[in-house]
């Protein structure tokens, strides 16, 4: 079995209704020799806010020490998401072997067991055999009756934020959703439980108290917000301050869940110094989770998909981005409260591209912008979802916003594709901006851009140095070869191949240039001679876009991205127009960095390790 036919083996059983319960886990899990008993867990059942929770926990955890075990729903891009060990995913390898022995088991059940139960057994197998110290574990649906309630007694049983969903399997009002929730409180764990309405803390309460279990209802007056910004936020607690990576202020209250669920623990003998909780806030990561995916425009990424989610993403926005009308990229589903949704993220847009969620049960971008242009707001549908993201970076501009929101399912298309879609927007954005000045303020600028080189004390030492022949309205160097000729420098210049290598070329007069494969000047082979990338001291590089980080984006090739590291001891500098500046350059798998950045304006030497 490979790890392609095991995940279509699990995702081939879905949603078992024809009798819901534990029996069927349990029987898995037993015939595997009931793994799940050789463990310790935190478990974690909730509405919303259980994934950033889960989250949290399970970095301080990994920062105090512990070989620490997530398994988490759904996943966003990789299905391996769902188990991983000290924040690694599950190897396709073990993915694929444990499968094939929960497949043989699995497949003579007479009941056979759910995509998820199946899951749940495929981790419970994992994490003994990783050894994990403590598995944070997240309820699927519910509590009482999800598969992962079939273990013993968690250390800790943690509620978080509670509100009506899955009203057709888990009851239709808050007391009877809490009280599916509560379901995974037992005998000998304590129960840290979000502070939410009465009623949902009057039914956890009583079942505490049913089951002789501690009950540690959070003070969400004991956080303090010092400060919050897009790159993070300060908080305060019991007189001591943390740095939370994650946004909003919503994420304030899940990490005081987080906080009295880490005081639980140390009273019940583990060891986490105040150094791993200040660490594992500090950084945390989780995906689609108001998660900024791009500056310039900045693009945020959420999955929420109910209307408590956008009313949490409501509040965050108006401490993020105060004063401003961002455009929301979304798209949902259609048994969705959507109405419920766009009544907290209506009043704040500028605009809705919309789009249709990768999903059976997917509302169509259409529709939605139907909806949306019926209650008077500016809405427009997008064929697909690059399409999609191209448009809204076009309507916000890089001084505006934009949020993607809506669905889980669109949160992890979105997530997929934007690197790749933000890059080339932003590269014919700049060449645009670049082809629009005039030829003699293009001459004029690069001339100043020439004395500036001219002037490097990196330049002057140099004794072979890399540049190339502008084309398409580039940054001419042309003014450097006489200097460089005077000093005794030897020039090398780059011959692209169609294989996307790049080689190092000095070539042998000026009749030794020919026409490349690109139509760009190019010197030729056999009438120049080959330099090695390691006797190159100073290399000169193009760019459509850079930022103030040291970062450049190429034509899409890459050539100087795959040279680059082989030019060991060379100073790169890559020249550039100031309306090719850009806020942030999005990176890719190939590239690199520079040691500078040469404008008409400045020269720029980005900070190490910033």
């Amino acid at each position: 079995m490979t790890p392609e036919e095991a995940i279509a083996y699990i995702e081939n059983y879905t949603w078992s209704t024809t009798r819901l319960g534990l029996d069927r886990t349990r029987a898995l899990l037993a015939a595997l020799g009931d793994p799940q008993k050789k463990l310790r867990f935190v478990h974690v059942a909730g509405s919303n806010g259980k994934g950033s929770t889960c989250a949290m926990l399970e970095r301080i955890l990994r920062s105090a020490g512990y070989r620490t075990g997530i398994y988490i729903s759904p996943y966003i891009q990789d299905f391996r998401e769902r188990i991983q060990v000290s924040g690694e995913y599950i190897s396709g390898a073990d993915l694929a072997a444990i499968t094939e022995r929960v497949r043989l088991i699995a497949d003579a059940m007479e009941d056979h067991p759910s995509q998820f139960e199946l899951v749940t057994a495929i981790g419970m197998e994992y994490f003994v055999s990783r050894h994990c110290d403590v598995v944070v574990l997240e309820v699927g649906m519910g509590g009482e009756l999800d598969s992962t309630n079939a273990i013993d007694a968690p250390e800790a049983a943690v509620i978080t934020n509670i509100g009506l969903e899955h009203t057709e399997y888990l009851g239709n009002t808050l007391s009877e959703i809490a009280a599916a929730k509560a379901g995974i409180i037992k005998p000998g764990c304590d129960c840290v439980c979000y502070r939410s309405e009465p009623e949902v803390l009057a039914v956890v309460e009583r079942v505490c108290a049913e089951k002789g279990v501690p009950f540690h209802p959070v003070d969400f007056r004991e956080i303090e917000p010092v400060t919050s910004s897009l790159e993070g936020q300060i908080i305060r607690r019991r007189g001591k301050e943390y740095s939370l990576a994650l946004l909003g202020p919503h994420q304030l209250r899940n990490a005081a869940v987080v906080l009295e669920t880490v005081d639980v623990l140390r009273a019940r003998g583990w060891n986490i110094p105040d150094e791993a909780v200040r660490t594992g806030l500090k950084t945390v990561t989780w995906p689609a989770r108001l998660e900024v995916l791009g500056r310039g425009p900045l693009f945020l990424l959420d999955g929420g998909h109910n209307p408590q989610c956008a009313q949490a993403l409501a509040e965050s926005l108006h401490t993020l981005l105060p004063g401003r009308k961002p455009v929301f990229l979304t798209g949902v589903l259609a048994d969705k409260d959507y109405p419920g949704i766009m009544d907290w993220l209506a009043p704040l847009a500028s605009e809705f591209i919309c789009l249709t969620p990768v999903s059976h049960r997917a509302l169509p971008g259409e529709k939605l912008a139907e909806y949306l242009l019926s209650r008077g707001v500016a809405a427009r549908a997008a064929a697909d979802i690059p399409e999609g993201i191209r448009l809204a970076l076009t309507a916000a501009g890089e001084t505006g916003a934009v949020v993607a929101v809506g669905s889980l399912y669109l949160a992890g298309a979105v997530r997929t594709v934007f690197p790749e879609v933000s890059k080339k927007w932003l590269r014919r954005r700049k060449i645009a901006a670049r082809d629009a000045l005039a030829p003699e303020e293009r001459a004029a600028r690069s001339a100043e851009i020439v004395k500036r080189i001219l002037a490097l004390p990196e330049y002057e030492k140099a004794q072979t140095v890399m540049l190339y022949r502008s084309v398409r309205g580039e940054v001419q160097l042309d003014g450097l070869i006489a200097s460089a000729r005077a000093a005794g420098q030897r020039l090398c210049y780059p011959l692209c191949g169609l294989d996307r290598s790049m080689t190092a070329l000095s070539p042998e007069g000026e009749d030794a240039w020919t026409a490349g494969a690109f139509g760009i000047a190019e010197p030729d082979p056999a009438r120049s001679a080959e330099i090695p990338p390691e006797e190159i001291d100073l290399m000169l590089c193009p760019c459509t876009a850079f930022d103030g980080e040291g970062n450049r984006l190429g034509m899409g090739g890459g050539y100087y991205d795959r040279f680059l590291p082989r030019c060991a001891r060379a100073v790169s500098v890559s020249v550039a127009f100031e309306v090719q500046r850009a806020e942030k350059v999005p990176l890719g798998e190939y590239d690199r960095g520079v040691d500078m950045v040469i404008t008409e304006d400045a020269v720029i030497r980005p900070v190490p390790g910033k």
